[in-house]
């Protein structure tokens, strides 16, 4: 829902400022105005495109973190998880877990077989995070241009085979 997109945005500057500290450059987390993030999500949210989604976790009456998927971008059969943040206050009590599960299901509910996620190449936690969910490496790599400037980072793609049964709760 379109009225999320500043709870959304707060969550997603937060949780990069946390969890891609040290992986991207200072200035760049610094500069995050969480307005011009609500702005985009607002955008995503008002007119999603087909089989696109976005989906909220809810702690106390706020938006404590978010899953977004849909047909994979590269163009790829299968799915994709686009981004999926839990607010650093909220880590570790589950949240990601059912979001992931709940991306999955919606992505196989959609039809399809096997989803893909990308995930920064030294942020250990996360990957540890999505393999521990029956995620896998797959070994494709690419550099992610994170600005408008021409910076890249390195990027790792992860895939799951969207038959075979979650790993975390319902």
């Amino acid at each position: 829902m379109p009225q999320d997109a500043p709870a959304i945005a707060a969550v997603h500057v937060a949780t990069w400022r946390d969890a891609y500290r040290g992986l991207l450059p200072d200035d760049f987390l610094a500069g995050l105005v969480v307005d011009e993030w609500a702005d985009r999500w607002r955008g995503r949210l008002a007119a999603p495109a087909a089989g696109i989604f976005t989906l909220v976790f809810e702690s106390d009456g706020r938006v404590r973190g978010f899953v977004s998927g849909g047909p994979d971008r590269l163009g790829l059969a299968g799915g994709e998880v686009f981004a999926i943040y839990v607010h650093p206050d909220c880590q570790g009590l589950g949240a990601g877990r059912r979001l992931l599960c709940a991306g999955a299901r919606r992505l196989a509910g959609a039809g399809l077989t096997e989803a893909r996620l990308w995930v920064l190449a030294d942020n250990y936690p996360a990957r540890g995070f999505y393999e521990s969910q029956g995620w896998r490496a797959d070994g494709a790599e690419h550099a992610w241009p994170f600005d408008d400037t021409g910076r890249t980072v390195p990027e790792v793609r992860y895939v799951r085979d969207l038959s075979l049964p979650a790993a975390g709760p319902a």
